[in-house]
């Protein structure tokens, strides 16, 4: 009989979510995964990263958590405050994540998310990474999916795969081949935000009482004012306290050019961020002139579908968000959970069968789409209502600040009690492997 296990996954893209994949399908015991990334190596930049309880547990049942818990700073709060004056306009309390959810709310390091993971592929003998290497076309889709790719310094070569998986980003290039080929398209939607991101050292900081308070605490900190606002946290062992910002896109072509990033200038910056506070300003100083870069915040328009044949999109490819609910690496991350859970269920006798393969690719997308797009809108949501100008739409919002969540709900839906009730409770692996046969049938 057939062994889902020596089905032959190619994975594109070596980010978040093609590392999660990767990982996810080893531990289900798959036997032969690559992995093609264009960049040289993981490449990811100096930036914090937020990891939530849902991922968490993804993370746990990899056998990576541990690792990466050890240098996180375990969130026991978060104050919002008006960029202009510092002053806190709610403080909600966060100290019993894991009593309510089995794991902690932690910030981190990047990279030491993404290095713990690649770390955990090494360690997997069905893994292989092939790093400086580019997809060039996708050839075929079913039955058996077939790519060219090509590396930086070598000849074009053919690879075929029993199912091929793309975490290759926002800029996709297995979402456009897939969605021109099927006469759909993705419309790109132009969030006219940008973002900093900014990481400050302890010694840089340890001489100013206010920012070493920042830096040692455990609080996750949101500054808000008129169409822009920074979150900031410590990382590292609260070594490096990181800042990331969102406000108008004021410095990028209305198209967007290869890598949605630009060389930022210090005085720009601070022209962005004028209005508010001298704590604000003080760290923004510590940025070295030339050293400030800013990213293009894109996302799409939800795709018509995730999957052709045995081809499946994952994370940023199929669902970008903006980053102010903290999900978007969460999200890709559990996309591949769920992934390697439907494909491993697919029965033994129709593993050589293209259309069961599709079914099985095509209940992923049922699990994923529909709690991916309500995430996706509520960030949305919530950018809007931080980045509310004068009027009475603000009064209202900071009178419900001023609640600090005892209505069970907050403005800073990162912060709403209800909101994380419903995504940090979400256990992704449970919930397919409780729906997969009802879903699989379905689709019969």
């Amino acid at each position: 009989m057939a062994d889902f296990r020596d089905q032959r996954i190619v994975v594109i893209g070596a980010g978040m979510g093609g590392l999660g994949v990767a990982l996810a399908f080893a531990k289900k015991g798959f036997k032969k995964i690559d992995v093609y990334e264009t960049a040289s190596n993981l490449g990811f930049v100096g930036a914090g990263i937020q990891m939530p309880p849902n991922v968490a547990r993804v993370l746990d049942r990899w056998g990576v958590w541990d690792e990466i818990e050890a240098e996180a700073t375990n969130v026991k709060d978060t104050s919002i405050r008006q960029g202009s004056t510092n002053v806190e306009l709610s403080h909600v309390s966060m100290p019993d994540m894991k009593e309510k959810y089995g794991y902690p709310h932690c910030t981190g390091h990047r990279s030491s998310l993404a290095g713990t993971m690649y770390k955990g592929c090494q360690q997997e003998k069905a893994i292989t990474f092939h790093f400086s290497t580019a997809l060039v076309s996708i050839d075929s889709y079913s039955p058996k999916p077939t790519i060219t790719v090509k590396p930086r310094d070598g000849d074009s070569y053919k690879v075929e795969a029993d199912i091929l998986l793309a975490a290759d980003g926002i800029k996709s290039v297995t979402r456009s081949n897939m969605l021109a080929l099927l006469g759909l398209e993705s419309e790109e939607e132009d969030t006219g935000q940008a973002a900093y991101r900014i990481m400050l050292k302890r010694e840089e900081m340890e001489h100013d009482p206010e920012m070493l308070a920042l830096l040692e605490s455990d609080t996750v900190v949101r500054w808000i004012g008129e169409r822009r606002h920074i979150i900031a946290y410590p990382v590292s062992n609260h070594t490096i306290y990181n800042l990331s910002t969102a406000h108008p896109d004021d410095h990028f072509a209305s198209a967007t050019n290869a890598t949605y990033t630009t060389r930022g200038s210090k005085k720009a910056m601070f022209e962005v961020y004028g209005d508010f506070c001298p704590l604000v300003h003080r760290m923004l100083d510590l940025v070295p002139e030339g050293e400030v870069c800013e990213w293009k915040l894109r996302v799409y328009k939800a795709l018509p579908t995730w999957v052709h044949g045995s081809v499946a999109l994952l994370g940023d490819a199929c669902h970008p968000t903006l980053p102010h609910l903290s999900q978007g690496a969460a999200m890709a991350i559990e996309d591949g959970a769920v992934l390697a859970e439907c494909v491993s269920r697919i029965p033994a006798d129709k593993l050589d069968d293209p259309a069961a393969v599709t079914r099985a690719l095509k209940v992923y997308e049922l699990l994923r789409k529909p709690h991916t797009s309500a995430l996706v809108d509520l960030a949305s949501h919530s950018g809007r209502v931080l980045h509310l100008g004068e009027g009475q739409a603000k009064e209202e919002r900071d009178r419900l600040f001023r609640e600090n969540g005892k209505s069970g709900s907050v403005p800073d839906k990162w912060a709403s009690p209800d909101v994380q009730k419903m995504i940090y409770s979400n256990d992704c692996v449970k919930e397919a492997r409780e729906r997969f046969d009802e879903l699989y049938a379905s689709l019969a």
